[in-house]
């Protein structure tokens, strides 16, 4: 895929990081269904970790910036998982060999989805455990518990989203995927 092709997916994607949220807080469903997650899963696995990184970052900031979501307070903590899965799905997608795409892309979103919560959870923890902002602190493992049990609906929904979206991209020659 041409650098240009990548470039304006990654744009969309970002794009997408303002649009889905924006859409989604209205109705309380932004912490239940995580709405940056997706674009950023999306760009990675397409464009690769270069612009799966550039996208888990300029697209929450600009979220952020004209909504207000996630908030300033946890966006530093949102930033480490989303670095995550921008570039370890990235990563992943290209170091996969198999023939089947949509069990390529269920091969690298577990292990991506898994490590970015972790790294998550880890990076709240560090925040709550230190006390930081304000936010009372909190034990590791209740950020860690709720933190995986809280997510799980929008872990269904990525797990669902992704991979049609993906093939569905493919299917319709928007993207090229070897």
């Amino acid at each position: 895929m041409s650098t240009t092709k990548k470039l304006c997916i990654c744009a969309i994607c970002i794009a997408m990081c303002y649009v889905i949220p924006a859409a989604l807080h209205p109705f309380g469903l932004g912490p239940a269904l995580s709405p940056l997650h997706l674009p950023i899963l999306v760009c990675g696995i397409i464009c690769g970790p270069i612009h799966g990184l550039a996208c888990s970052v300029i697209g929450p900031m600009l979220s952020t910036l004209l909504t207000g979501m996630p908030s300033t307070y946890l966006l530093p903590t949102m930033l480490p998982e989303l670095i995550a899965y921008g570039m370890l799905g990235g990563y992943l997608f290209r170091r996969i060999k198999v023939k089947s795409l949509v069990l390529k892309v269920y091969l690298t979103l577990f292990p991506t989805m898994f490590f970015g919560r972790l790294i998550g959870a880890l990076s709240k923890a560090a925040f709550y455990l230190l006390g930081m902002f304000g936010v009372q602190a909190f034990s590791f493992s209740q950020v860690v518990t709720a933190y995986f049990v809280t997510t799980l609906p929008a872990i269904v929904l990525q797990l669902i989203i992704v991979p049609l979206l993906i093939a569905t991209l493919k299917e319709e020659k928007l993207i090229k995927i070897r």
